[in-house]
């Protein structure tokens, strides 16, 4: 079923600050507000949204707080970034730089630990890291090696995962509650999304991202 968006009747609740540029909406579907997340960005909610991403070589990892119900998701293509110190913020936690999994996998976990989240009651389900890409490189399963490797250092564990295969997927998360739809998508989709895919790799490799690019 197609999702459905409309804005027309209902006031968004209010984001939590530096995620105001995020694209949000009523979800008629599910009857909800959501989230809709583009490769690089990231949301944390306290407010019961869904949060939905597509994902191809791209991985997900979505975190919550068992006991308050807040909770993230976010969406990076490249495992890591080595140029610049991770450590770093910028004036808005959702910038170029989380297009990278260890400053995209830092920031959700610290945004989500700020709003009063524990870290021993942090739920993680992973997902992505397809290999839909025709090139040498298998991008989706350095990502899946890069974000286990990663929760494995921060002594965190994965309550779930759907993660590798050579098909993309659709992501619904809700993290007020944990549960989490996977759609894997369509010969037609991977076609679409892999050629798009390809252009944003060759777009964030060699320059900084400006503005946002929409794959789905």
């Amino acid at each position: 079923m197609k999702m459905q968006y409309d804005n027309s009747h209902f006031d968004l609740p209010k984001a939590i600050a530096g995620f105001e540029s995020i694209n949000r909406y009523w979800d008629t579907n599910n009857n909800i507000y959501a989230a809709k997340l583009l490769p690089g960005e990231f949301y944390v909610t306290m407010n019961g949204e869904l949060i939905t991403t597509v994902l191809g070589s791209c991985v997900s990892a979505c975190i919550r707080d068992t006991s308050t119900g807040i909770g993230g998701m976010n969406h990076f293509m490249l495992p890591a970034d080595i140029s610049r110190d991770a450590k770093a913020w910028s004036n808005t936690p959702v910038n170029a730089q989380t297009r990278y999994g260890n400053i995209a996998m830092e920031r959700l976990i610290n945004v989500i630990l700020a709003g009063g989240g524990k870290r021993q009651n942090l739920e993680i389900k992973l997902f992505g890291g397809g290999k839909v890409l025709q090139i040498d490189t298998d991008i989706g399963g350095k990502n899946i090696d890069f974000v286990k490797h990663y929760l494995d250092t921060e002594g965190l564990a994965i309550a779930a995962e759907d993660v590798g295969g050579n098909k993309p997927r659709k992501i619904q998360y809700f993290p007020n509650t944990g549960r989490a739809r996977v759609k894997s998508l369509n010969s037609l989709h991977n076609d679409t999304l892999t050629k798009r895919e390809s252009s944003y790799i060759k777009t964030i490799s060699n320059a900084h991202v400006e503005g946002r690019i929409d794959l789905f």
